[in-house]
């Protein structure tokens, strides 16, 4: 592990809002410019307007980054504690109402019943903000800040951090990647409301003097238009994945990719896109970041921050020591990894997706793997399901140009036989999916990740796991 030092181009959280000028704008949009006078002043305006509401515990839920940046700085100056909910939707927000007691917002959001509602573009933001009190260093340890993390299962679980961990992941980023992104400005396909957008869209750019763009680029064409050498592109793999039918444009000074597995395919299209391959960020709410690279072959390993230590337990998982969670304790993962020596690692899939069928053990990220080294298959979910009282696999997959071709000429039936017929070749019996979804991308949340409830959705429909199906009671949609 090495010293974690303040890189000489950031300017910590705790001593952002004393800044009394930056060269570059905070916010970037075709309808307007933000400058660094504007950010301080909104930023003192909604502290201002905080005092008048009792609310200690205010969640933000914004779809424009500049509103979002506003918020956040504005509460925790005000010394409130910070609920960031990865999902808008009614429902989702009432199930997490008991984390808040005030919702800073800037759209038409159905506000908990018992929580104090406070609509950002409500407010006047021309309106004087005299006679402020002078911002002052801020305690980044007693600060709190909760995210969610949805797990596998789908139930959110809430994450606890404090803006000194958040402050020292900035400095990581900024000393690995400062050089390299200079002045440029940031644009994001993946939300704020997560710790990665939160990290490398907000707050890494305010402490850098960096600006970041307002709003979502969200299809792939907005990615091509956007692309020039001044402008980072931080993204996820479920929109990189969407590239693979665009032509060149320009390129982006670099590109960021986290959230999930970014399929060899996405990293060489982007290579031939932009003429570099992504940085791939491994990580998660848990644990912040823990490793990165740029994917030249499936065998590529992943490399540790500087500034954490590895190591693995018995079971061959990997633990960190990390300034991102705390750098006094180790924190175990579920990341079954090898390692090539203490600065990098292979991922081997996670241990949590081990299950016994019939006795066997069956790791379905090895079944998933097996189905995407098959040419006919280019991304695979596998999954657990009850079946007449049993417990099989299911697989959710999509298909190759080539396997488009090969379902037409065979049909679906004979099709999924020609599959279990390949996967025997490494995996026993038991281990081969007999249910199988076809569909054009695998759901995914707004976090990128697949959802199991997601998934089994999809054999729920029109009864599919209670149909008998005569070929082996095979399911074979």
């Amino acid at each position: 592990m090495e010293p974690l030092t303040l890189p000489t181009t950031m300017t910590s959280l705790s001593q952002l809002m004393l800044q009394s000028h930056r060269h570059s704008p905070v916010s970037v949009d075709p309808s307007g410019n933000a400058s660094w006078a504007q950010f301080t002043h909104d930023v003192t305006l909604l502290c201002q307007t905080l005092a008048h509401y009792d609310a200690k515990q205010w969640a933000i839920c914004c779809e424009d980054s500049y509103f979002f940046a506003v918020a956040f700085m504005a509460l925790a100056h005000s010394k409130h504690q910070l609920v960031l909910p990865s999902n808008h939707q009614p429902a989702a927000l009432a199930e997490l109402s008991h984390h808040f007691d005030g919702l800073l917002h800037d759209n038409n959001i159905q506000c908990p019943s018992d929580c104090i509602s406070l609509k950002l573009n409500d407010i006047d933001w021309q309106a004087s903000a005299n006679n402020a009190t002078p911002f002052t260093p801020l305690a980044l340890e007693a600060i709190e800040l909760t995210l969610f993390t949805s797990g596998s299962s789908g139930t959110p679980k809430a994450i606890h951090k404090n803006l000194a961990l958040l402050n020292n992941e900035i400095a990581q980023l900024e000393s690995l990647w400062g050089e390299k992104l200079a002045q440029a400005t940031i644009s994001s396909t993946v939300s704020h409301q997560h710790i990665y957008g939160l990290l490398f869209r907000i707050l890494w750019p305010l402490c850098c003097d960096r600006s970041f763009s307002r709003f979502d680029l969200i299809y792939p064409e907005q990615v091509m238009a956007q692309a020039s050498n001044d402008h980072v592109l931080i993204s996820s793999p479920a929109l990189l994945k969407r590239l693979d039918n665009e032509q060149k444009t320009s390129q982006y000074r670099a590109i960021f990719s986290s959230g999930g597995p970014l399929p060899l395919a996405a990293a060489h299209q982007c290579q031939h896109l932009f003429e570099q391959l992504p940085f791939e960020v491994f990580g998660s709410t848990e644990t912040g970041g823990m490793a990165y690279r740029q994917q030249q072959q499936t065998s590529t390993p992943w490399q540790r921050f500087p500034a954490i230590d590895i190591a693995l337990n018995a079971e061959q998982c990997l633990k960190i020591l990390s300034p991102f969670i705390d750098q006094t304790q180790w924190y175990q993962t579920s990341d079954h990894c090898e390692l090539i020596d203490n600065d990098r690692f292979m991922l081997k899939g996670r241990t949590d997706r081990i299950i016994k069928i019939e006795e066997k053990r069956i790791s379905l990220t090895d079944v998933e793997q097996r189905l995407c080294s098959l040419p006919w298959i280019d991304e695979a979910a596998v999954l657990p399901l009850e079946q007449d009282n049993r417990l099989i696999l299911g697989a959710v997959i999509t298909l190759t140009d080539e396997g488009h071709q090969q379902i037409a000429l065979m049909g679906k039936g004979k099709f999924w036989l020609l599959l279990r017929q390949q996967l025997r070749q490494w995996i026993e019996p038991v281990g081969i999916p007999r249910s199988y979804r076809l569909v054009e991308s695998i759901p995914l949340n707004t976090q990128g990740k697949r959802l199991v409830s997601d998934l089994e959705q999809l054999f729920k429909a029109d009864n599919g796991l209670a149909k008998k199906k005569k070929n082996n009671n095979d399911d074979d949609k």
